[in-house]
C-alpha cells in the first residue's frame, strides 16, 4: 500500500493529525489522535502545531504501517488511530 504524498494536517483544536492512505480502491482518510502521539512517540503536553507535525513525521514509519494493518484487517474509508493501537500486547 502506497500513500499518497498530500502534507498531513493537525485538526480540530489540536485533536489529531490528519493524513490519506492511498489504496487500490481509493483513498482512506485517517487521523491519529494527538493523545497516541503523546504516549508513544515523545510529544509533549500543550505542543503547537509545528511540534505535533514533527512528531507525527518522525513516527510516520510505525503510524502507517499501524494504519495498513488495520485497513486490511477492516476496510474503510475513514480510520482513527488511537493510542490502544500502538500498545504492545
Amino acid at each position: 500500500m502506497e500513500t499518497l504524498e498530500l502534507e498531513p494536517l493537525v485538526i480540530n483544536g489540536r485533536r489529531g493529525v490528519s493524513f490519506s492512505l492511498a489504496r487500490p480502491h481509493g483513498l482512506v482518510e485517517c487521523v491519529i489522535a494527538v493523545q497516541a502521539l503523546q504516549e508513544y512517540f515523545w510529544l509533549e503536553p500543550n505542543a503547537d502545531d509545528g511540534r505535533i507535525l514533527k512528531a507525527f513525521r518522525n513516527g510516520y514509519g510505525r503510524i502507517r504501517a499501524i494504519a495498513e494493518r488495520k485497513v486490511l484487517a477492516h476496510p474503510t474509508t475513514h480510520l482513527e488511530l488511537t493510542a490502544n493501537d500502538f500498545a504492545r500486547p
